[in-house]
């Protein structure tokens, strides 16, 4: 590793996240996301940090491993079906050598087998890890390698939650989760879908139980607020999010003030349009007390898509494996992308050698990349400066197969002793350089055009009401306080807050818009409405009666089973 001491920082983060489908469907959506995502994702990380500690260096990425992702890494199910579905992957890929030597086509025949070592070398590290991805991943977060950051419980959209409570919820959940699998608090949150809110007056943009859209008007807490309320010291934001800030508070008088103004009164005649940088963290919002408060950092915009874009980026290039395109029955790939463009009968076959070779190649690209970007910024002395670089962590190994091997050889080429900057963890460089000054963000996301559109459109308007209406309703059924002393509505209570979380779920939205699994989407959405609505009917019917029946117990018992998430919450996470 580096002895030179760093003029500045990349900080690479990795967000790992699936919704819940776990007893809900297997192919070819469902159960089989998270089989794949763990095969070409997961475990792949998983070599690549342990690559890097044997070279004597590390990665240090914020990596988010989502409070409903770690549920399913956890399960029993789960834990017995993958060891099948390599098998299967492995059985697949002998078929496949058969068929390829019968056609004498010795290079194809090449590619299955080394799908064959692929899948097998899984298994073994799978069972080497005593079936335990969660723990594997701990052990790198205890020893400073990466540093494992939480997430909204089950992903729900900050920004367009009908409640407070509701994102107090997921946060407070987000917590809980992440200190129950790793032993302490997170430092870090991945917003989902880096979806930010600042404080102020909102009403539901979607009309609920016929009431039009200001009756439902609220005063409304900042996000950082409620993160700084559960102990959150930092989050993400795109780019167009700062491009659009304010200054609450700049660092001369950050630097040069006792006491900050404690009111939005004071503090709104300081403001200022924003010329801050893509390459320095920010407090959010407006200042309670000097150098306190919740910090954010940026996407940088200008590495971005070269990272992610499969037209335009490293990932487009044409010797790497083509993902679209695969032979069946065992889905193996057996092409390379040969150009972006082309049909996908047109591709040629993949080399894995080359493929790797080449991205040693694009690793140094995007260190030089991150040296010109902060090239006027490298300081000598004083603040130093940080390029943030966030991603999906199912870009690396999924849809880009050789990204695992991209990411080590950036890691390798930053370690070297000539590279004037050196990669972090967000935590370890707030340690180092606490912001220098607040900005008031405006709400956003990482989505298109930076605004909600994603997931509130005309495809997805009716999701919104159903959530509203829903939010409402668990809101009046924790005021009321009678599950508490009466164990089978403590249950029931537990069980209609589990399925609005589900609901909650940004991915629904977005696969809804997105044409992707839209059926899917959809159903699922309506599953967990239908189950909301026939447990909160349950509950109405306790509420009168004070008595939770047989076929009201019958359907309480068979949904716990579908949808037994989060053990350990309990009606009082919203109050």
């Amino acid at each position: 590793m580096s002895s030179t001491k760093p003029r500045g920082f990349v900080t690479i983060t990795l967000h790992s996240h699936l919704p819940y489908v776990i007893n809900h469907g297997t192919w070819p959506h469902g159960l089989e996301w998270l089989l794949e995502a763990a095969a070409e994702t997961y475990l792949p990380l998983l070599r690549t940090f342990q690559a890097l500690e044997d070279a004597g260096t590390a990665l240090k990425a914020n990596i988010n491993l989502s409070p409903i992702l770690l549920e399913q890494l956890n399960h029993p199910k789960f834990k017995e079906e993958f060891p099948a579905y390599l098998k299967r992957k492995v059985d697949a890929a002998r078929k496949d050598q058969e068929m390829f030597r019968s056609r004498g086509d010795e290079h194809l025949r090449g590619v299955a087998e080394y799908w064959e070592h692929f899948f097998a070398g899984l298994a073994e590290q799978f069972e080497a890890i005593d079936r335990d991805i969660i723990k594997a991943y701990k052990g790198f977060y205890d020893s400073g390698a990466i540093e494992i950051i939480t997430c909204g419980a089950t992903h729900g959209y900050f920004p367009l939650l009908g409640t407070d409570a509701s994102i107090r919820a997921q946060v407070k959940l987000g917590v809980q989760i992440h200190e129950k699998f790793f032993g302490r608090k997170p430092r870090g949150i991945w917003l989902p879908e880096c979806g930010y809110r600042p404080a102020g007056s909102w009403r539901m943009p979607i009309a609920v139980a016929g009431n039009s859209h200001g009756d439902l008007s609220r005063t409304r807490a900042g996000i950082e607020e409620i993160l700084a309320e559960n102990g959150i010291e930092y989050f993400f934001v795109d780019a167009t999010l700062l491009e659009q800030s304010v200054v609450s508070v700049s660092p001369y008088e950050l630097m040069n003030t006792d006491v900050l103004p404690d009111t939005r009164e004071q503090a709104r005649t300081k403001e200022a349009r924003s010329s801050a940088s893509f390459y320095y963290s920010y407090f959010a919002g407006l200042p309670k007390a000097p150098g306190r408060g919740v910090a954010f950092f940026t996407r940088d915009p200008h590495t971005a898509s070269q990272v992610w874009s499969g037209k335009h980026g490293y990932p487009g290039d044409g010797v790497y494996l083509e993902f679209h395109k695969k032979h069946w029955p065992g889905g193996h790939q057996y092409w390379q992308v040969t150009d972006s463009e082309l049909d996908l009968g047109l591709k040629t076959p993949y080399y894995p050698d080359v493929a790797r070779e080449r991205t040693r190649e694009h690793a140094l690209h995007f260190v030089s990349l991150c040296t010109e970007a902060l090239s006027n910024h490298l300081a000598d002395d004083g603040v130093l400066p940080v390029l943030s670089a966030p991603f999906d962590a199912e870009l690396f190994g999924h849809w880009w197969f050789e990204g695992p091997e991209w990411l080590k050889n950036v890691a390798l080429e930053f370690a070297r002793p000539e590279c004037p900057l050196s990669l972090t963890t967000c935590g370890e460089y707030l340690d180092k350089q606490r912001p220098t000054a607040y900005l008031a963000i405006p709400e956003g996301s990482w989505g298109k055009n930076g605004t909600n559109e994603v997931w509130l459109n005309p495809d997805t308007s009716w999701t919104w009401g159903h959530i509203y209406a829903s939010e409402l309703a668990v809101e009046k059924m924790i005021a009321s306080d009678l599950w508490r002393n009466h164990p089978k509505a403590a249950r029931l209570a537990k069980q209609i807050c589990r399925e609005l979380l589900l609901l909650e779920s940004s991915d629904w939205q977005f696969l809804i818009t997105a044409e992707s699994a839209r059926d899917y989407a959809e159903l699922r959405f309506t599953t967990h409405l239908d189950q909301f609505n026939k447990l909160m009917g349950a509950w109405k019917t306790f509420e009168s009666t004070h008595e939770i029946g047989p076929q009201a117990a019958q359907d309480l018992e068979s949904i716990e089973q579908r949808d037994s998430i989060f053990a350990g919450l309990t009606p009082d996470l919203y109050r």
